[in-house]
């Protein structure tokens, strides 16, 4: 069995962690790299997975999308994850690339604070739902808006299709929703 997505489909999932699915890992190095020996490069030795599928719009497999950003809350990452596509208007591509939310622990991001049950941001729009890969939204980039005085305002910048470029506005609320909590024992430390 392999691990591509359309190699792992199977029946209806529940929300149970699945560790044989693609998944996010966070990995530790220590110390800096000395810049005046490049043959000295730091090695990533400490492995461990963060987060794997658990929602119905991720379940075939779960992955990296925006670079870490510190908020009030902790670590913020928008991710991408994977299913089949309901509605499609590509045979050739019957999956659906959607975006969700996690907020990992400031002191120990390997504790997840926050993680969405449906996802943030979904192929809705044609632009999103037609191009070179079909139902496509895939976050990239993110930006804090400290120009507009609003430190809680995020512009979320994203693959459509990989067609076009989108951006969506993310506002930060002031507590973490509980009922969306992570409910993956291995994000409990």
């Amino acid at each position: 069995m392999g691990t591509r997505p359309e190699e792992t489909v199977r029946g209806p999932a529940k929300r149970v962690m699945n560790l044989d699915k693609e998944s996010i890992w966070i990995s530790y190095c220590k110390g800096m790299v000395d810049a005046g020996n490049t043959a000295r490069f730091a090695r990533f030795t400490s492995h461990h997975r963060l987060a794997t599928p658990v929602s119905p719009w991720e379940r075939l497999k779960i992955g990296a999308g925006t670079p870490p950003i510190l908020t009030r809350h902790g670590w913020l990452i928008i991710y991408h994850g994977v299913c089949e596509a309901v509605h499609t208007v590509s045979r050739e591509h019957p999956l659906c690339y959607s975006a969700g939310v996690m907020v990992l622990s400031k002191q120990h991001p390997r504790v997840i604070r926050y993680r969405s049950i449906k996802p943030a941001l979904t192929p809705t729009l044609p632009q999103e739902r037609e191009g070179t890969v079909a139902n496509v939204v895939f976050p990239t980039g993110i930006d804090r808006r400290d120009d507009l005085g609003t430190p809680d305002r995020f512009d979320v910048y994203y693959g459509m299709a990989d067609n076009r470029i989108g951006a969506e506005r993310l506002d930060l609320p002031d507590c973490l929703p509980a009922e969306a909590d992570a409910d993956s024992q291995e994000s409990k430390v």
